[in-house]
């Protein structure tokens, strides 16, 4: 209440007239938000909540029903005349209505808009096939199949035209506009190589979901293994986390079982044919015999690890 209160003193200050140019709903949201952020720190569930640029950070702005107005596919907001021009990348569930619109624009300079519907997502029918998932860096992932999924590695890719764009905007000056374009062109390649990132790891989780009723895989922890140098670029690029997350909601969506394994789990030094649990297994060792005469890939042989200890959890 304190808060609503002094941001009609703010807008009757005259200092902040930009708060007018939107409707009030958005702003009432934010403040919303910001009691949440306070609440969740307050409970220690979260960091204290951090100050965002109204210049520098990802501009949005939510609107509740109150707030927009939805008619045959054409979404106007309060304080518009006319409906927004968007390039939908997909339609709406047939009857679905609106609660909640979120209007953003990332640091490339690019408007989204986002619509908060209920939609029932069927289960797929059962599938008869389980895989265990290794995450890996020179393949993205190994699976208990024998397959390999390559890793594109997107920001290899595009590293040369990230410095290349980096190294000019350094030579700009501070606060001039030439120093705001050059920033937007390093956002533009960022963009470029998340977004390619995104579409990858969507296609490589959605295939592993259709296809197998369990997916068991290694529950790593990568905030730790960021912190060795030597990987950290290459493991950022891999993007384990977004793949972890996808499939686990995914999984959840469609009726499928994510099975995490345990850190500790010795996927690499066990041999997955006689169950010999080798002492060491350096990195540089690729591929080997086991005493009991199996030959394995590494990653393939860690793969089907982790699918038998996976099914065994489940």
């Amino acid at each position: 209440m304190e808060s609503s209160a002094q941001l009609t003193e703010w807008k009757r200050s005259g200092e902040f007239d930009f708060l007018f140019e939107v409707s009030s709903v958005p702003l009432q949201q934010a403040l919303r938000h910001l009691q949440a952020a306070f609440a969740n720190f307050f409970a220690k569930r979260a960091k204290y909540p951090t100050f965002k640029s109204r210049k520098k950070s990802r501009a949005s702005a939510e609107y509740t029903r109150s707030a927009f107005r939805w008619r045959e596919g054409a979404l106007t907001l309060a304080k518009m005349d006319t409906p927004l021009a968007i390039v939908w990348s997909r339609p709406l569930p047939e009857g679905a209505q609106p609660s909640t619109v979120t209007v953003s624009r990332d640091a490339a300079g690019r408007w989204f808009v986002s619509l908060l519907v209920e939609e029932k997502i069927r289960p797929l029918p059962r599938a008869e096939r389980s895989v265990g998932v290794d995450a890996g860096i020179t393949a993205l992932a190994t699976l208990s199949t024998g397959e390999k999924i390559v890793n594109p590695r997107h920001e290899r890719r595009d590293r040369r035209t990230l410095a290349k764009a980096q190294r000019a905007l350094a030579r700009k000056e501070k606060g001039s506009n030439n120093r705001a374009k050059a920033r937007l062109r390093v956002a533009r390649v960022y963009a470029r190589i998340a977004d390619r990132r995104r579409d990858h790891l969507h296609k490589v989780t959605t295939r592993l979901v259709r296809e197998n009723q369990v997916i068991a895989v290694e529950d790593l922890t990568v905030r730790t293994m960021v912190k060795n140098r030597s990987l950290a670029c290459a493991i950022s690029d891999a993007a384990w986390r977004d793949l972890r997350m996808m499939l686990e909601y995914k999984a959840a969506w469609y009726g499928r079982t994510l099975v995490a394994v345990d850190r500790w789990f010795p996927s690499s030094k066990l041999c997955s044919a006689c169950g010999t649990l080798h002492d060491t297994m350096p990195l540089n060792v690729r591929e080997w015999t086991c005493a009991c005469g199996a030959a394995h890939d590494r990653d393939v042989n860690a793969a089907k690890n982790v699918l038998a200890a996976g099914l065994a959890e489940s």
